[in-house]
């Protein structure tokens, strides 16, 4: 593949991160579009690879502007809000999530990009009891995922309305190297690295699981096969279930840890379910694109991944660390 000039919204979050990694291993050009004062922490090590520009997408002159100097033939829409249960500010996740996302899509096809990917999510579909096909009725279980259902709805209007080639991957719940770590995956393999188990909720509670790799892996292609006027929907996800229950056994086979888990630490969320699970089929299809990276691989690299960033802030002084 050609060189690509690529711009990357949300570029300071967990995936937008792991993406611009891909994009600049890949050898592409990436611009870094980051909310306004966010912690680049993600971003640290490349700011002599990357453009990064500041841009408040709900502002449309500045996302036109921002969009118009970068040039992009790919355009990646990551920027969100409400994806994390401290991010509750509704007029935030519709000013970001709707109006932010329409912002980046009307000024990508004004620049020319060929191809822009938004990321959707699972949560779109709200309660099911299968893996639902990206053709089913969503059913938003949350103020989050009606936003996100809603940017959906509108990247397909943009597409059939304009001949653009913009394609939504709904994403399922990724994990790996760069997350928060007051997310789940993060806090159970950190303990797990420890000898531990941390404070778990409901055993029943289910998710499907994919590495973040893997997900960069799937904007690629759906960049690289991008077409126009087709407002495609991708459901990205390894396609197998995974309880709590059985994250913390993997986790403990993993790691070595003799501790037995304590459940109900935590009260139950409004969007908690016993089943959720994706169906790849379209992406495999049309994408090429599997999750190739096994859980308990994934679980590996991220222990792996947090040693080493224990390792790299040992060596500096505490005023030097993030705060």
């Amino acid at each position: 593949m050609a060189e690509q000039r690529a711009v990357v919204t949300g570029a300071a979050g967990f995936v937008g991160a792991a993406l611009v990694r891909r994009l600049l291993a890949d050898g592409h050009a990436v611009t870094a579009f980051v909310r306004p004062a966010s912690d680049l922490w993600r971003l640290a090590g490349l700011r002599g690879d990357v453009a990064i520009v500041p841009v408040d997408l709900p502002d449309p002159v500045a996302v036109e502007a921002a969009m118009r100097a970068a040039r992009p033939s790919w355009v990646f829409s990551l920027a969100a809000h409400g994806a994390y249960s401290w991010q509750r500010q509704l007029a935030r996740m519709v000013a970001v999530n709707v109006s932010g996302t329409i912002n980046v899509v009307e000024a990508a096809i004004s620049a020319g990009a060929t191809a822009t990917v938004h990321a959707g999510s699972s949560s779109e579909y709200g309660y099911m009891d299968h893996a639902p096909g990206e053709e089913e009725l969503p059913r938003p279980n949350s103020a989050y995922a009606v936003t996100k259902c809603s940017a959906t709805l509108a990247c397909g209007w943009a597409a059939r309305e304009r001949d653009a080639a913009v394609t939504v991957l709904r994403l399922y719940s990724a994990y790996g190297p760069w997350e928060d770590e007051r997310r789940l995956v993060p806090t159970l393999v950190r303990a797990a690295l420890d000898g531990t188990l941390p404070p778990l909720a409901d055993p029943s509670i289910a998710r499907d699981f994919v590495y973040v790799d893997d997900v960069a892996d799937a904007f690629v292609r759906a960049a690289e096969r991008a077409r126009p006027g087709a407002g495609a929907v991708y459901n990205v996800g390894s396609g197998t279930q995974t309880t709590l229950r059985q994250l913390v056994e993997v986790a403990r086979d993993r790691f070595g840890v003799e501790q037995a888990p304590t459940w109900g630490a935590f009260p139950e969320r409004s969007w908690d379910t016993p089943c959720w699970v994706a169906d790849p089929s379209h992406a495999e299809r049309d994408l090429g694109w599997t999750a190739r990276r096994s859980l308990v691989d994934g679980l590996g690299a991220t222990g792996a991944w947090l040693r080493a960033r224990a390792g790299a802030d040992a060596e500096i002084t505490p005023t030097q660390k993030r705060s």
